[in-house]
């Protein structure tokens, strides 16, 4: 009872049904309605680090961190089926770009900062970094096809061939990362194993939750996360059109954080608990998951629900943030070692990035 007496950040789960009782009233204007399920979605990030660092006590980093990707993806993909029901495609293309800039750039960029402030200098497995960014860039490049061949071919509404080739690499993309699963859990574990299981046995003290407390409390929070994020998406237009925001400076930067909250809390606690191999799991594991699972699932999902299927066409500013993002993640996790600095590289690319996609132009291509 004390706990729940100190301040806490679980606070803020009084804001859930403040959220909905603004939305549901439909008097509140959509900035307000917007920033106050924002806030809701914190607490649920507290809750899905606290019941990830349970579940990787017995699992493992690399268990652990697919577990959080998964889970604190969820709000994500709930967020863009809603907006492709809706019609908003420029919308969601542009949350997938900002998905994966927030995790690889900022998530990861606080975390590094964040945990060198606490502990100077941390080690990860570089090869965890070196095969994570090798996908990421293969994933860059399977986006970046429809996109040319929408520039070159497609005038006006996509072609039957252009439907084809997304539906064709979709698939492709669920078929690499159902074997980047098989590689990285079952044949080749030991590439994702953390710098302290190779230096000395972990130790297996008793953790205070139960693992089915600890799985139920990931789908509780996931599903909260998306219910705060179906409210998020119905206020994010008229919130852009009353603040000065692009759908596409929505898309990248505010439903990227928002929708990312429980992987950017996830990581940054775990670095600042020297577990800093789990940290980078998550963020780079996120990407991953974005770019090869969440994308082709809305591919598929848009040929049923909403007016037309979504066609991977990005413009030419989200098709060179994504490659420049994962070419400076890939250079910055090179090494396998992590400090403050290198952080505030990090987020010093994505905030630039911020600045670009804020104050571009709302012109074709």
């Amino acid at each position: 009872m004390n706990r729940f007496l100190k301040p806490s950040i679980d606070w803020l789960f009084v804001l859930f049904p403040v959220a909905i009782a603004l939305d549901r009233s439909g008097s509140a204007s959509p900035p307000v309605v917007f920033f106050t399920a924002a806030l809701a979605i914190v607490p649920v990030a507290s809750l899905i680090v606290r019941a990830t660092e349970q579940v990787a006590e017995r699992t493992g980093d690399a268990i652990g961190g697919l577990l959080n990707a998964t889970f604190g993806n969820a709000p994500e993909l709930i967020i863009a089926i809603v907006a492709v029901r809706a019609g908003l495609h420029d919308m969601v293309r542009a949350s997938l770009v900002g998905a994966v800039l927030a995790n690889l750039l900022l998530a990861l960029g606080v975390a590094f900062f964040y945990g060198g402030l606490r502990h100077h200098t941390q080690a990860f497995n570089p090869e965890t970094a070196r095969a994570s960014s090798t996908m990421m860039l293969i994933a860059a490049f399977s986006m970046a096809v429809p996109s040319a061949f929408n520039r070159f071919f497609t005038q006006g509404e996509p072609l039957r061939e252009e439907r084809s080739l997304n539906l064709g690499i979709a698939i492709l993309l669920f078929a690499v990362y159902g074997l980047y699963l098989l590689f990285s859990l079952r044949t080749h574990p030991e590439v994702f194993e953390s710098v302290e299981a190779k230096k000395k046995p972990a130790k297996h003290a008793a953790p205070p939750w139960s693992m089915p407390r600890a799985i139920g409390s990931l789908v509780v929070a996931s599903v909260l996360a998306a219910w705060m994020s179906e409210i998020l998406v119905g206020a994010a237009e008229g919130t852009g059109r009353a603040l000065g925001m692009s759908q596409t400076f929505i898309g990248v930067v505010i439903l990227a954080i928002v929708g990312g909250a429980a992987e950017f809390g996830s990581a940054v606690a775990m670095a600042g608990k020297g577990k800093m191999d789990l940290s980078v799991g998550i963020a780079l594991g996120s990407c991953i998951q974005i770019s090869l699972f969440v994308a082709p699932i809305l591919v598929l999902c848009s040929q049923f629900v909403g007016p037309k299927p979504l066609v991977l066409s990005f413009s030419r500013a989200e098709l060179g943030s994504l490659f420049l993002g994962v070419l400076i993640g890939a250079l910055v996790c090179n090494d396998g070692r992590a400090h403050w600095y290198k952080g505030v590289q990090l987020v010093t690319v994505y905030v630039v990035m911020a600045f670009l996609f804020y104050f571009l132009p709302q012109t074709p291509g």
